[in-house]
């Protein structure tokens, strides 16, 4: 028998994906971690440290299962774009974005049902358009900011503000495929 597949996220955009893929979870158990930088860690070794702890958190409640875990960072330099707490804090991330470019970072780990661990980091640059005002209020409107980071959707109306995007698209969505895809098929997962 199959072992299971857990993804270690509640995050849907990462279930589409999966589900793009072919791949569809067994199970969905959100790892509840903190997620907070430590002192002088890089936005890309934050983005695997927490895509680690969350598999690992999980796999620790779920034996025998292949679990994927995934964290997406947004940051402009070293400065890290969380989720907004607020409106005003969505505001405040859209205005640093406005007119300029930003790296996204999304680590990805899977960890086996015997143990063995991988992880891969998808990466994209990303620049937006300068916001005019009633761009800004737009994107405010739509509530897209909740619950993201960096206060945007690149699927939803702020990807029409894109001006440029170099790497990998579905690191920017939340869960790089190409490297999910290969880290559970280089761990042994098959499909059920």
């Amino acid at each position: 028998m199959a072992a299971s597949l857990v993804l270690a996220s509640a995050s849907p955009r990462r279930l589409e994906l999966l589900s793009q893929a072919g791949i569809v979870p067994d199970v969905v158990d959100a790892a509840d971690i903190d997620e907070s930088p430590l002192k002088n860690e890089t936005p890309r070794l934050l983005a695997l440290r927490l895509a680690a702890e969350k598999a690992r958190v999980v796999a620790g409640r779920r034996p025998g299962a292949y679990v994927l875990g995934a964290d997406t960072i947004v940051a402009v330099g070293r400065r890290v774009l969380g989720k907004p707490s607020d409106e005003a804090d969505a505001r405040r991330m859209l205005k640093l974005l406005s007119g300029r470019g930003h790296r996204v970072y999304t680590g990805v780990t899977v960890v086996a049902p015997d143990g063995r661990e991988a992880s891969r980091l998808g990466e994209a640059r990303v620049k937006f358009k300068r916001f005019g005002p009633e761009e800004m209020a737009a994107l405010i409107s739509t509530g897209e900011w909740r619950g993201v980071a960096g206060a945007y959707r690149i699927q939803g109306r702020a990807g029409a503000c894109v001006t440029g995007l170099i790497g990998s698209y579905t690191a920017v969505v939340g869960l790089p495929l190409y490297e999910a895809v290969n880290l559970l098929q280089g761990l042994g997962w098959k499909a059920s």
